[in-house]
């Protein structure tokens, strides 16, 4: 798949997941063989005032192979500033999240609420390419704001004609937020109605998901089906050198470590564990321990004790 002047190589992309796709998930996802990154959505007004958390999530692993910031918002000239601000420039691709369900975001018009005002959501594109100079654009979003309001075909193809280079589709309605079954046909609905490339998002969670959605789209994105599994990415591919369970947490905690103090990274890492241990006798418990730990080391004991 080819966005706009970047290409990259067969395999899946790792979705933006708020609260989950920082630096040290991303950077093991990457090393396990996801061929783009996404960083956690950007406020972009948040950036402009230069608010220390949204700075947090600039931070990029020397893991990442290719690493795209997705940035959310509803006035098309903060979009464009912040596309042209220092923290963004070392991101090759910029991509403009239109699919957020939850309420704190749609209530001001951003996120998913942008496909009910797509002459709004054109001017975000227009403007964001622009700033953006040669660096290609994409745009994430879902099927519509509820079942009788499916409107991604137009939604898609407004996105094409006003300038973005790629554009992926989250198979669902705002209204079931990640509840229920993605209609995977949509995909190729949409893949048939524009000519840039189509990427699929949505319930793929092993190789034969990953087949079936290349048969009919451009790219894959993998989001939940990759939390506490970064190995997916690589199983997808046939890998043999695929990391053990405790390689991953070893990994996704030493990238970690490495932009945020050793507290914070034992709290932070808390809403993985949970993934990482998933399906294991004694698991609840297991987890309780992890959210007592105070660093990061009595992370690494308590966990190798079941993982190694």
């Amino acid at each position: 798949m080819k966005i706009g002047n970047i290409e990259l190589p067969k395999g899946a992309i790792l979705a933006p997941m708020a609260g989950y796709t920082e630096p040290g998930f991303r950077a093991v996802c990457s090393y396990s063989g996801a061929v783009m990154t996404v960083t956690e959505m950007i406020s972009a007004k948040g950036l402009m005032y230069n608010g220390e958390k949204t700075l947090e999530l600039l931070h990029v692993s020397s893991l990442e192979k290719l690493c795209a910031v997705q940035i959310f918002g509803s006035d098309p000239d903060i979009m464009a500033e912040a596309v042209k601000t220092d923290y963004l420039k070392k991101f090759p691709i910029i991509d403009i999240n239109m699919g957020c369900p939850v309420h704190k975001v749609v209530k001001v018009n951003e996120g998913s609420a942008l496909m009910n005002d797509i002459n709004l959501a054109c001017k975000i594109v227009s403007s964001v390419k622009l700033a953006a100079n040669d660096r290609p654009v994409t745009v994430k979003f879902r099927l519509g704001w509820d079942e009788d309001n499916k409107n991604f075909i137009e939604f898609g193809k407004r996105m094409q004609d006003s300038g973005a280079d790629a554009i992926t589709l989250h198979s669902r309605t705002r209204m079931q937020f990640y509840s229920g079954n993605a209609d995977i046909r949509a995909w190729k609905q949409l893949k048939n109605a524009v000519n840039i490339p189509v990427i699929a998002s949505g319930d793929i969670k092993d190789k034969k998901g990953f087949d079936e959605a290349c048969k009919v789209v451009d790219g894959v994105m993998i989001g939940r089906g990759a939390l506490g599994r970064p190995q997916i990415f690589g199983e997808i591919l046939d890998k043999d050198n695929v990391l053990s369970p405790m390689q991953a947490v070893r990994m996704h905690l030493g990238e970690l470590k490495k932009c945020l103090d050793d507290r914070t990274v034992a709290v932070n890492f808390r809403k993985h564990a949970g993934y990482y241990i998933k399906g294991i006798n004694g698991a609840r418990e297991i987890k309780v321990l992890v959210n007592q730990a105070q660093s990061v080391d009595e992370v690494l004991d308590i966990l190798s004790k079941i993982l190694d």
